[in-house]
């Protein structure tokens, strides 16, 4: 049941990522035109998701905001795969990767990640307060250098306009994903974490489990499944390892060869946690 759920929320993604880490993989030409097998750019474009503040949706529920970013997102894909420097391979958690830095917060920003949940959740709002605690709580658990801070009095504005929190928690009607949310080089204009309906109804993932996944994004966190170990979704290379390969982790999605369909937070999540912002 959720296997099928989460296949949703990939929808024609995962089906692209397959075609991309194929055995066909050969690098895309100046005009976008690929080898064998793979799409052009247009193509690939033209497939990916546009979400509510115009933001594009690849990896099943990750952010990249311009075009710009789509084409070198895209170019990532269709380079040949095993680029990426093999002695890292052996080493859980993965965090994202730009312009060869880690994509993570600043230590003092990573103790006030400020944050409002949207009354437009109407009588789900305190469901979702709840869930939002529940994940932000697995991360903190784990690091004293981490601290998630609600903001109630910011709800009746929260939007990604606001600037007196981080990032906002909204609702979105979307058949694509349960739940999206960013990473820390994500513009401010699309810095927020959306929040389908289905959240409610999906399996054995409690919310906040779903939520701590999200969380764990944008923390600067990918998805585990990148890695070669997985054997399948390969995403790109644009990560460094931080621990030992963990396909229970809750960052792993269960169809992609993951080894727990609970979406449960690790001890190796933990330990990724610390490796990238300390104990």
């Amino acid at each position: 049941m959720l296997a099928s759920r989460i296949s949703r929320i990939s929808a024609g993604v995962a089906c692209l990522v397959a075609s991309l880490a194929g055995a066909t993989l050969s690098s895309a030409s100046a005009d976008g035109e690929t080898g064998s097998g793979t799409p052009t750019y247009q193509e690939f474009e033209a497939s990916t998701y546009v979400d509510v503040d115009g933001a594009y949706v690849v990896n099943g529920d990750e952010v990249v905001s311009t075009k710009a970013d789509l084409r070198k997102f895209f170019s990532s894909m269709v380079g040949p795969f095993g680029n990426h420097d093999r002695d890292t391979h052996d080493a859980d958690l993965v965090v994202n990767r730009v312009s060869g830095r880690d994509d993570k917060w600043s230590a003092s920003q990573a103790l006030n990640l400020t944050y409002c949940v949207s009354t437009r959740f109407g009588t789900r709002h305190a469901n979702v307060v709840s869930a939002m605690n529940a994940g932000a709580a697995l991360w903190e658990s784990a690091s004293t250098k981490v601290n998630f801070v609600y903001v109630p009095a910011q709800n009746g504005s929260c939007t990604t306009r606001n600037t007196s929190v981080l990032f906002s928690v909204e609702p979105v009607n979307t058949s694509q994903y349960i739940a999206r949310a960013f990473f820390p080089s994500t513009a401010k204009s699309q810095r927020n974490v959306l929040i389908d309906d289905s959240i409610w109804s999906s399996g054995s993932w409690e919310p906040g489990d779903i939520l701590a996944h999200e969380l764990g994004h944008a923390l600067g966190f990918r998805h585990e499944h990148t890695r070669p170990e997985a054997g399948t979704c390969f995403e790109d290379n644009n990560w460094r390892a931080l621990t030992p390969y963990d396909s229970a982790s809750i960052m792993h999605y269960p169809q992609c060869n993951g080894s727990s369909s609970d979406l449960e937070f690790q001890a190796s999540d933990a330990a990724g946690l610390r490796a990238l912002y300390g104990s």
